[in-house]
């Protein structure tokens, strides 16, 4: 680089270099803080944390309690049973003296069971058809196979379901579904097979599903969430609406707008508490009253709490005293509340450097603390809903527990190879989170359902 000798030109070039230097170290600073990003800062999952030692978690535990079994735990011990499948008899035949003593009265002292799995094994049953011809009148009667008996071979009911399962709930890939079957009964079931037990599953369970939607819209508050999904070689979308007793789950093309406003989308028609992670595409809904997470809040904050920002370190600790206490609704309190917030975002705006023009064209760069504070400015009615409302929870972890599973299941068994196969997997998977919830047994369920008694969907239909 050649230095001017003019004077006017020198300073040019010192406040070209300042301003270059100020853009770097800005620069330096974000990719710095990309660095030191994890769980408990950021959005980023668990696993991405590694095997090093965690961090400080953002969130409060609760304090733990003694080890075991909690009071009114209701527990899963095994119990015994009245009428086993077998009994065997412990029985003394000699005694020491050398007296037979096989046809001696004996009297029961203990009694300890074993619960074991029989020799798994498919039942095969054979169904002929006949042709009987009339003695009297000589006309000929044909018999005629059972519905749904189309085949030479084919898998029964209970087969086709359990595959199901084992694909859709227990994340098995197409193929290790195949091998466990396998391994199972001595039959290589065809991965097709799966797929269209997976599809006909689906196509049972939609009025279920209807059903299932039905109950979320009349819910007073639901939890919103999506999470990207592997499908055809391209990024789709799982998109999660749920309480804590129903899920529902759609795929879509799109993250935003598109997909939320979409036919498969229900948040059109619910008029509750919405709670979501600040997406700015929930607030698109006008007919909803907004909750914003308060667990995104605190990983955001403690990202800037170890950036040195005193005003997070406020934040953040009025957040978790509004968490940690009961607050009374009364105008008083909210008001003290609400100067409290406003006054420590003063103190933000004081804290975080002004936005940076880097050209004549565009939006100035802001750093991540100055963009926090403007969504605490916008939406503070939705971040202080837990504290007003007790209907509105802290956080949107119900939504991320519905859609974890989706995020094993791809780390398992890969990509969504159809998006018919990915649409299959969330009415499946809606379906057995829904009677998990309900603590009813999956698989049983799933016979009804096919079997045209659905004893959840009578239920739902009181």
């Amino acid at each position: 680089m050649n230095i001017p000798d003019n004077i006017d030109e020198l300073k040019a070039l010192v406040r070209t270099l300042i301003l270059k230097v100020s853009e770097l170290e800005a620069e330096n600073k974000d990719l710095r803080g990309r660095l030191n990003l994890n769980s408990q800062n950021s959005s980023k999952p668990p696993s991405s944390d590694g095997l090093k030692k965690k961090p400080k978690p953002a969130f409060p535990r609760q304090p733990k309690g003694k080890q075991g079994g909690q009071a009114k735990h209701q527990g899963d011990t095994l119990k015994m049973v009245a009428n086993p499948d077998s009994v065997e008899v412990l029985r003394a035949e000699k005694c020491q003296c050398g007296h037979d003593l096989t046809g001696q009265s004996f009297k029961v002292l203990n009694r300890r069971q074993l619960f074991e799995i029989p020799h798994p094994k498919l039942n095969i049953t054979e169904y002929q058809t006949t042709e009987v011809v009339c003695p009297k009148c000589g006309k000929v009667h044909v018999s005629e196979f059972p519905e749904g008996i189309n085949a030479p071979t084919q898998y029964g009911l209970r087969a086709r379901l359990l595959v199901s399962l084992l694909n859709t709930g227990c994340k098995l890939s197409v193929k290790s579904t195949s091998d466990l079957f396998l391994d199972l009964f001595g039959y290589k079931m065809n991965e097709s097979t799966i797929v269209r037990a997976n599809r006909r599953c689906y196509d049972k369970l939609e009025a279920t599903a209807k059903a299932i939607q039905e109950e979320i819209i009349q819910s007073p508050t639901v939890h919103g969430d999506e999470t990207g999904l592997r499908c055809e070689g391209k990024l789709r979308w799982l998109h999660v609406a749920s309480t804590d007793l129903y899920t529902y789950l759609f795929v879509h093309n799109k993250r935003g707008k598109d997909a939320l406003e979409s036919e498969q989308s229900i948040l059109n028609r619910f008029r509750g508490w919405l709670i979501h992670d600040c997406w700015v595409s929930y607030f698109g809904f006008k007919h909803v009253s907004h909750g914003i997470c308060g667990a995104h809040l605190l990983r955001e904050l403690e990202f800037l709490i170890e950036d040195k920002r005193q005003w997070a370190k406020e934040f953040k600790a009025l957040l978790l005293r509004l968490y940690e206490s009961a607050i009374e609704t009364d105008v008083e309190n909210r008001t003290q509340i609400e100067q409290s917030y406003d006054e420590i975002l003063r103190q933000a705006d004081l804290e975080e450097p002004p936005p940076i023009k880097t050209g004549k064209r565009g939006r100035s760069k802001k750093s991540k603390g100055r963009n926090l504070l403007l969504r605490l400015q916008k939406f503070k009615p939705a971040v202080l809903a837990f504290a007003f409302h007790k209907e509105v929870p802290f956080t949107n972890n119900q939504a991320e527990r519905d859609l974890r599973p989706v995020k094993v299941k791809q780390k398992i068994s890969g990509c969504f190879r159809t998006i018919s196969g990915a649409e299959s997997y969330a009415r499946i998977a809606g379906f057995i989170s829904t009677l998990r919830k309900h603590h009813l047994n999956v698989f049983k369920e799933l016979c009804h359902v096919f079997e045209g008694h659905s004893y959840f969907l009578h239920a739902l239909a009181k």
